[in-house]
């Protein structure tokens, strides 16, 4: 490289020691060096930018196809039950999923109010098929709906899907969104443009020894962390808040492979709908007898047949077998994504504060710690004698390599810390099965925001089977019932208020025992032939 050393006074960058560069050839050196730069931040940090990129991926597309199982599932299901009067009330059930699928994909959708609706809309037609001999108005079926929470028709299934509903969809959807946030913080914060004093610093390190002709000398170590330092000053403060967010994830993470598992979740609403059913047929006599005292006495049909003399083919209701259940296209379960996820996470603690010295650590970067005194220290072949500064803005007030500018903090740096802490704010509160977003419109206090409370019930009461993993709490539960919203028209000085009823407990108050498995129970063959 070098034929003939000069006299250097006409360098900028390097010392101006005899040398075998031109300015052009330092002015070229310098550029080659931000490019080295930026290489190295990009490839130090690609692990990062493929684990929240795929991860994401992975997790959305199975996340959805949950949802569209279980959709299918429970058509499969009505459908074999109920026949042609589940199509024709259909749209109940699809509007369900469509509101849980614009929550998963981040909708302003809150969980609670679209349980409430389709348990109000699902109890004025199960009504209306335990009562066929009955003509039931608008306005009648309304006041039953109104009077629901009262009368339990569907028992405390409700509340236990709610609670499995709201904890696992809250979950997976900080989940998703923490990954994809993760995503745009790593290509934001490594998309850098290096100041002219970090350009002076990496070529002084990198290329002025070309410059005096030992093109093989590398920079001490040190020399190379205090110049990294001094470049990625600002990065290294994203540590804190990025550290919290690591953590953050990886806890979300456990609680979607235990008590707010996705797949159970999903799994379980077509299982549960089928019981709340089933709940509301085998007490429709007291609960009709109810209805009748409050709302008033409604209206024979022309067929005053029963219940009991309702004819047509019984089909068994049937669930289905782990091996007659479809797959997912991701071809994968929540454990094993989980475990994968939680292994990526685990070296992304601490990532921006030790980057200096990942780069660092590269043999064609800098000379190896122990050849610390035949190693390039910025100015000859010897040891480095200043100390490494510390990590962050504020501590390259004293860099001897990079002039830093330690009186203005970043402005883009200051805007990524913010998402960290917004993205970690909304993962912390889905641990405790919260809804960020409907937290503080809903009521903190656990009466009826999308979860909001039900963190101290017993899992083990709401996971039935999830075993020695159910963590146990001695807290009762909160009265968590969803205050319903407001129907289009209000009934005044119904029977119900003149009775002096008031308003009855909720139903997370009580403690129904759950219902036995419907495949055990006769009476929804009778409830099935009253559906045809």
């Amino acid at each position: 490289f070098c034929l003939l050393l000069v006299p250097g006074e006409h360098l900028r960058l390097c010392p101006q020691d005899y040398t075998c560069c031109t300015s052009q050839m330092e002015e070229t050196l310098a550029l080659q060096s931000e490019r080295d730069f930026l290489k190295a931040v990009e490839d130090s940090s690609q692990f990062l930018l493929t684990t929240f990129t795929q991860r994401h991926r992975r997790f959305d597309e199975f996340f959805r196809e949950l949802i569209d199982l279980s959709e299918k599932s429970m058509n499969q299901m009505f459908t074999k039950t109920y026949g042609r009067l589940f199509t024709q009330n259909a749209h109940v059930f699809q509007e369900l999923f469509v509101e849980l699928r614009r929550y998963y994909s981040g909708g302003s959708v809150s969980l609670s109010e679209v349980l409430s609706d389709f348990w109000t809309r699902l109890v004025e037609r199960v009504f209306s098929l335990v009562n066929p001999q009955y003509h039931f108005t608008e306005d009648y079926l309304e006041c039953v709906s109104k009077h629901a929470e009262q009368l339990q028709p569907f028992g405390d299934v409700p509340r236990k899907l709610r609670i499995q509903i709201t904890r696992a969809f809250i979950a997976a959807r900080a989940l998703s969104q923490g990954l994809a946030t993760g995503r745009d913080i790593v290509n934001k914060a490594t998309k850098l443009t290096a100041e002219s004093e970090c350009v002076r610093g990496l070529m002084r390190q990198w290329y002025c020894p070309l410059c005096r002709g030992m093109t093989s000398l590398r920079p001490c170590h040190s020399l190379c962390l205090n110049v990294m330092k001094g470049c990625l000053a600002n990065q290294a403060d994203l540590g804190t808040e990025w550290n919290n967010f690591i953590d953050a994830l990886y806890q979300v993470s456990e609680k979607l492979e235990g008590p707010f598992n996705m797949e159970l979740a999903a799994d379980s609403i077509s299982v549960k709908v089928s019981e709340a059913i089933m709940h509301m047929q085998e007490n429709s006599v007291s609960i009709s007898s109810k209805v009748f005292q409050g709302c008033g006495n409604p209206r024979p049909s022309r067929s005053k047949r029963s219940p009991k003399d309702s004819g047509g083919n019984r089909r068994p209701f049937r669930t289905y077998t782990p091996e007659e259940k479809p797959t997912t296209a991701a071809g994968t379960n929540l454990d094993r994504l989980v475990t994968e996820l939680k292994e990526r996470l685990r070296p992304m603690q601490g990532f921006w504060v030790s980057l200096p010295h990942t780069i660092c650590s590269e043999e064609r970067m800098a000379a190896d710690v122990t050849n610390e005194d035949r190693c390039w220290n910025g100015q000859t072949r010897g040891r480095y004698l200043p100390d490494v500064t510390g990590d962050g803005l504020i501590n390259q007030i004293n860099n001897p390599e990079v002039e830093v500018d330690t009186s203005r903090p970043d402005v883009r740096t200051r805007q990524l810390i913010m998402e960290l802490r917004v993205i970690t704010n909304k993962l912390k509160h889905a641990q405790t099965g919260q809804d960020m977003d409907f937290v503080d419109s809903e009521g903190d206090d656990g009466s009826g925001g999308s979860g909001g409370g039900d963190h101290v019930e017993r899992y083990n009461d709401d996971w039935p089977g999830y075993g020695p993993h159910s963590p146990s709490y001695n807290k009762p539960p909160h009265n968590t019932s969803p205050i319903k919203p407001p129907r289009n028209r209000e009934r005044n000085g119904s029977k119900w208020n003149k009775n002096g009823h008031g308003r009855a407990k909720s139903a997370s108050s009580l403690h129904a025992p759950s219902v036995l498995p419907l495949l055990c129970l006769p009476f929804m063959a009778i409830l099935a032939s009253m559906w045809r």
